[in-house]
């Protein structure tokens, strides 16, 4: 019989953090696959955990996923820890997961800190629909795409960034969804955490004039249905009255619907869109 691979959460600051499951399960797993041993024999330390490590990063992923599947296969029990938080979530344990899948390999997860929930939960922006978007990509063109698809999004945004990029990411954010709403988390967990709530415009202010330190979450607010409503209003007022009617009639749509479909397009009645064809066909 193959092994499992439990995907363990770690700590992202505050070594309270860490849950009895995950601490028994370090020490009972055969090998423990680490995003840097450097980084995490001090928390194994810490628990007096004495299970052997591999390495597991990014720049090997593909290898040592098919490496360990082996591992795994052969009977052995493997945990998969990251540098800090859920593992799978923004760094390369998602392909070492897809290569267990691929193998019929059993995987859990057993939950505990994540860095993007964290500031979520408590950025006082809205939780009941959200996307994760990691880190923005590095790469301009596919940065740009990116930027311009978070620019319609509805839902409450998270991303990560590094302190060094952090007001680059402000300004590029500001120009793509203008003055939005968000909040900013750093050093969670922590001892010097703190949150920062405001408009892009205030953030990039207080910025200016205080150097970024730390891990950040921003927590963006997404559009608001009444401005989505004013942009495609905005959108349709560019078009002459007759222009709009006759985009709907070159569909097939007779005349009186045609109406009423214009009415709400451009947030007047139907009376007064009646009314202003009847004003130009007299003029």
């Amino acid at each position: 019989m193959s092994g499992t691979l439990y995907l363990c959460a770690t700590p992202i600051g505050n070594l309270e953090d860490i849950t009895f499951r995950v601490l028994r399960t370090l020490k009972e797993v055969d090998m423990i696959a680490a995003e840097d041993t450097r980084n995490s024999i001090k928390l194994l330390n810490h628990f007096e955990i004495k299970t052997r490590m591999t390495s597991y990063h990014e720049y090997n992923k593909y290898d040592k996923a098919a490496y360990l599947v082996e591992k795994l296969r052969s009977g052995m029990n493997i945990a998969l820890i990251t540098d800090a938080g859920t593992p799978g979530i923004s760094d390369p344990g998602e392909e070492l997961v897809r290569q267990c899948h691929a193998a019929g390999i059993p995987v859990t997860s057993l939950p505990g800190a994540c860095a993007g929930i964290t500031a979520l939960t408590m950025s006082g922006q809205a939780t009941g629909r959200f996307v994760f978007e990691a880190f923005l990509p590095y790469e301009k063109k596919e940065r740009k795409q990116i930027l311009e698809q978070l620019a319609g999004e509805t839902r409450t945004m998270v991303l990560y960034e590094a302190p060094h990029r952090l007001k680059k990411t402000l300004k590029e954010l500001r120009e793509s969804l203008g003055n939005r709403e968000l909040t900013v988390c750093k050093e969670l967990t922590k001892i010097h955490e703190k949150s920062l709530r405001g408009n892009l415009d205030e953030i990039i202010a207080f910025y200016g004039e205080n150097q970024p330190r730390g891990e950040y979450v921003l927590v963006i607010a997404g559009k608001k249905p009444e401005e989505i409503r004013e942009e495609e209003q905005r959108s349709w007022n560019e078009l002459s009255l007759e222009e709009h009617m006759d985009l709907y009639e070159k569909q097939g749509t007779d005349r009186k619907t045609a109406m009423k479909m214009v009415a709400r397009d451009r947030g007047i009645s139907r009376r007064e869109v009646y009314r202003l064809l009847l004003d130009k066909e007299e003029e």
